[in-house]
C-alpha cells in the first residue's frame, strides 16, 4: 500500500500491515499516535522522532521502532518511508520506548517488497511468509544511541529544547546553572536523575546525534565540528566515534 493512512486500514485482519508514504521537503507530522506498533523506515532522508521522553534522530538505512500508543511527533527533510503496523500480541519483544535501530541490507528489502502486497494478503504462500521473515528479522535488531533523552521538569526541559535547536559542545553548565537558580552540583544532579546521563555526557551526545542530519545531507565533516563548536575535525571524530563506534564518514551522504 502507498499513501494511505493507517486509520484507512487499521482494522484490515492481519498482523502486519505495510504503508509507503512520501512526503514533501521539512514535512511535520503533529503529535499523534498509533494502537499499533510501528516500525518507521526513512527509504530516504533523515527523521526526528520527539516523544515526552526524548528525541531521536533516525539517518538513512536506519529505523525508529515506536511502541503502540506512543504520542509521538516526526519531523522530515526529504523522507519516503516505508512503515509497519504491527499488532502487539505479534511483537512481545517490542521495546516499550522509542528505539533506533540498523537496517541490514536483507531487512531494508523486505520492508521495500512489503509495502507492495495487498493488504488483506492471503494468509499462507509467498506474503504471509514475507511477513513472518520480517517479524524475525526485527526480533533481532540490537539499538543504537541515537536518542536524547529530555527531562520532565519545565524548566530544565526548556533549556534542552533551546540547546537541541543551537547546539554547542562548550555550554557551560555554570550558564544553565544560573538560569535555573541552582548549583551546578544541584544541576548535575537533577540532569542524573531526570536523563540518565551527567550534563557533559548529555551535552556530547546531544551535539553528535544533531550532526548526523547534516552528514546525512554531504555537509562535510569539518564545517559539522566546527559549527558544533570543536576545535578540531579530530576531536569531533573521536567523540562521534565513541558513541556510535563508526567514524562520521560513515553516515555522511552524498554532497548537494
Amino acid at each position: 500500500m502507498r499513501n494511505v493512512r493507517i486509520d484507512e486500514v487499521d482494522g484490515f485482519d492481519r498482523a502486519v500491515l505495510a504503508i509507503g508514504t512520501d512526503y514533501p521537503p521539512g514535512h511535520l507530522l503533529p503529535y499523534h499516535e498509533h494502537r499499533r506498533a510501528q516500525v518507521l523506515y526513512a527509504a530516504t532522508g533523515v527523521m526526528e522522532v520527539s516523544t515526552a521522553e526524548g528525541a531521536w534522530t533516525v539517518p538513512p538505512d536506519r529505523a525508529v521502532l515506536v511502541p503502540a500508543g506512543t504520542r509521538h511527533r516526526v519531523s522530515m527533510r526529504g523522507v519516503s518511508t516505508r512503515s509497519l503496523y504491527v499488532e502487539p500480541a505479534a511483537v512481545p519483544w517490542f521495546p516499550g520506548r522509542c528505539r533506533v535501530v540498523e537496517v541490514s541490507a536483507l531487512l531494508r528489502e523486505l520492508l521495500l517488497a512489503a509495502v507492495d502486497m495487498e493488504p488483506l494478503y492471503p494468509e499462507h504462500g509467498r506474503d504471509a511468509a514475507l511477513v513472518g521473515l520480517l517479524l524475525h528479522e526485527l526480533a533481532g535488531l540490537a539499538p543504537l544511541p541515537l536518542e536524547v533523552p529530555l527531562p520532565a521538569d519545565p524548566a530544565l526541559r526548556r533549556l534542552c529544547a533551546a540547546f537541541l535547536r543551537r547546539p554547542d559542545i562548550h555550554d557551560p553548565p555554570a550558564r544553565w546553572a544560573a538560569e535555573l537558580g541552582v548549583s551546578e552540583r544541584t544541576l548535575g544532579r537533577r540532569f542524573r536523575d531526570s536523563t540518565g546521563l551527567g550534563f557533559a555526557q548529555w551535552r556530547q551526545r546531544a551535539c553528535v546525534v544533531h550532526s548526523l542530519q547534516h552528514l546525512a545531507v554531504g555537509v562535510p565533516v569539518a564545517r559539522v565540528a566546527a559549527g558544533l563548536g570543536y576545535e578540531s575535525p579530530a576531536a569531533f571524530t573521536t567523540a562521534f566515534g565513541a558513541l556510535l563506534g563508526r567514524p562520521p564518514s560513515a553516515y555522511r551522504g552524498p554532497g548537494p
